[in-house]
């Protein structure tokens, strides 16, 4: 399937005129941006700028995935908020445009970082630890965030929550998995086992990383927007930052091919500095962040048979990520390792 079938111009243009009030998005191009592994993203351009169109994959979905509706809420909800995100310009929800619900946003200037920082940007060691910060900051601000206050008190059920996602992942796996892995499912009876005493409850954003945001474009010490909100709920924080700790390769460690990291290049602090400067702001206490690592790790393990399923079923527009099976076993072993070190 082509671009224009996926984003349907004959439709969207005039959906798009009405909702800027500017006639020159009638005629308008959309191209695929890499990098989205789950759903799809397109960079719509016209006379007029730039807008952003997030859609999920095409074929069969998994169940509770892929939510329009809930990345388009959680940004409008945050959009007077410390924590930056793009504008909603138009939402879908009932998938008369495409198809499929989608929603169209702001496009934000900034940098998106995997592997390699940009030609000359944060070249000292302090711009490279002020980015760490700034990213650690966001996090924090949006976990200061009143639900009630931003009409989001009814967005996820706290209560429970870390048990309902050891469950959930568990499902999706179910749903996935194209072969056994018994360790996959050794690390989910092991955390269940293992629950935590929740601190605390706030938005979660569910996938929070370096490449998940956009750093301003001259100014590495600020976060520019906060991206990919489809896995966001009200929950325990601390499993955003067991997942930012699990995205952040420390120098000399194997990178992840889904996820490069550029943060193993000298000048980035490593995991201990940034879960104890979210410490520090926030009062929590650090003492289970293994497990929410742990916890990050049979998450990814999961999330990367989702990809591969759906690269197998031709629902990424053409992308390919390669053979993903040594990366579920290399989280899942790292996932009981940390459990279990003895085991």
């Amino acid at each position: 399937m082509n671009t224009y079938d996926l984003t349907r111009p004959e439709r969207l243009g005039p959906r798009l005129a009405a909702a800027t009030g500017d006639d020159r998005w009638l005629a308008h191009s959309a191209r695929l941006i890499a990098g989205g592994k789950s759903n799809l993203t397109f960079e719509l351009t016209s006379a007029a700028g730039a807008l952003v169109l997030r859609r999920p994959p095409i074929g069969e979905l998994l169940p509770s995935a892929h939510d329009m509706a809930r990345e388009a809420r959680v940004q409008k909800a945050l959009a007077d908020s410390a924590v930056p995100v793009p504008e909603i310009v138009l939402f879908d929800k009932d998938g008369d445009l495409l198809g499929v619900p989608c929603y169209v946003m702001s496009k934000v200037a900034g940098h998106v970082i995997r592997e390699e920082l940009p030609a000359g940007y944060a070249t000292r060691a302090e711009d490279r630890m002020a980015m760490a910060d700034a990213l650690v900051d966001t996090l924090i601000d949006l976990h200061a965030v009143d639900a009630s206050t931003v009409g989001l008190v009814d967005f996820g059920r706290p209560a429970g929550f870390v048990e309902r996602q050891i469950r959930r992942w568990s499902g999706q796996w179910d749903s996935s998995a194209t072969h056994d892995v018994p360790e996959v499912s050794q690390l989910a009876a092991l955390l269940k086992q293992r629950l935590p005493a929740t601190q605390r409850s706030s938005i979660v954003h569910g996938d929070f990383r370096l490449d998940n945001c956009l750093m301003d474009e001259n100014d590495p010490t600020r976060v520019a927007a906060v991206l990919d909100w489809e896995m966001s709920t009200l929950g325990d924080p601390m499993t955003d930052l067991g997942m930012l700790l699990f995205y952040w390769r420390e120098a000399g460690e194997q990178e992840q091919s889904l996820v490069p990291s550029v943060t193993i290049q000298p000048g980035f602090p490593g995991r201990r500095y940034l879960a104890e400067r979210y410490a520090a702001a926030t009062g929590v206490s650090i003492h289970e962040i293994d497990y929410y690592l742990a916890f990050a790790n049979f998450k990814f393990a999961v999330i990367a048979q989702g990809i591969a399923a759906r690269v197998a079923a031709g629902s990424m527009a053409g992308q390919d990520f390669g053979n993903l099976d040594s990366l579920v076993l290399d989280c899942a072993h790292a996932g009981l390792e940390i459990l279990d070190p003895k085991g």
